[in-house]
């Protein structure tokens, strides 16, 4: 079982996704004060080109590489913040009233509440595992992938687009104050074109900071 997004509501029931076009108040106004800051990138103009399959590559090598690169992007990124997103300040992986609990399908099968940074821990290591299966990622050249290896790649990258979100609805003021909105801004970029180009994460999955990714994918 994969982990879930459920709705928190004040009487405290959960439920899952809410239907399409439901607005999301808590987002629209956290936030987006700083929406001028949104589009500042740095070197990203060639973006759009640089997240396109190659002539000649194979598509899973190209889905592998970037993969990896998203990896350490974003690991590099949630590092910076570490000391702010804590179990006190973030009790909950959330952004908005979107929470997301933790499973992992094979040591956690049903999904368990977990603070930010626990959630983010555990994702982390997840992906680093999944990354060092040479089964699920070959290491050689000319191995084989795995038949169903966008399966895989999809279920990574909708993971990772959580950690982005969580840290542009509960940190990005913090970012701002160490001035780095245009390295996030164009990380984000560079993954949301990537994850558009070959529909890797789904529009639902997106929905939490839908504007956000609307002014990002923005021509």
């Amino acid at each position: 079982m994969d982990d879930h997004i459920f709705l928190s509501y004040s009487n405290n029931v959960q439920r899952t996704l809410p239907p399409k076009n439901r607005k999301h108040p808590e987002y629209e106004s956290k936030g987006f004060q700083y929406r001028e800051l949104v589009p500042e990138t740095i070197g990203s103009d060639n973006l759009r080109e640089a997240v396109k399959l190659p002539p000649g590559v194979d598509i899973n090598e190209w889905l592998a590489m970037n993969t990896v690169d998203f990896y350490k992007q974003i690991s590099l990124l949630y590092a910076t913040l570490e000391e702010f997103c804590t179990p006190t300040t973030c009790p909950v992986m959330n952004v908005g009233r979107y929470e997301y609990r933790w499973a992992d399908g094979i040591t956690v099968i049903e999904p368990k509440m977990v603070s930010a940074p626990e959630y983010v821990e555990c994702l982390m290591n997840w992906i680093e595992t999944q990354i060092d299966n040479e089964i699920i990622f070959p290491k050689n050249p000319g191995e084989p992938f795995p038949s169903n290896f966008e399966d895989f790649v999809k279920r990574i990258l909708r993971k990772m687009f959580r950690v982005y979100a969580h840290i542009y609805y509960s940190h990005f003021i913090k970012i701002v104050t160490l001035n780095e909105h245009a390295h996030l801004n164009t990380c984000f970029k560079h993954f949301l074109l990537f994850v558009s180009e070959f529909q890797l994460v789904d529009k639902e999955e997106m929905a939490p900071i839908k504007d956000l990714v609307e002014t990002v994918l923005k021509p």
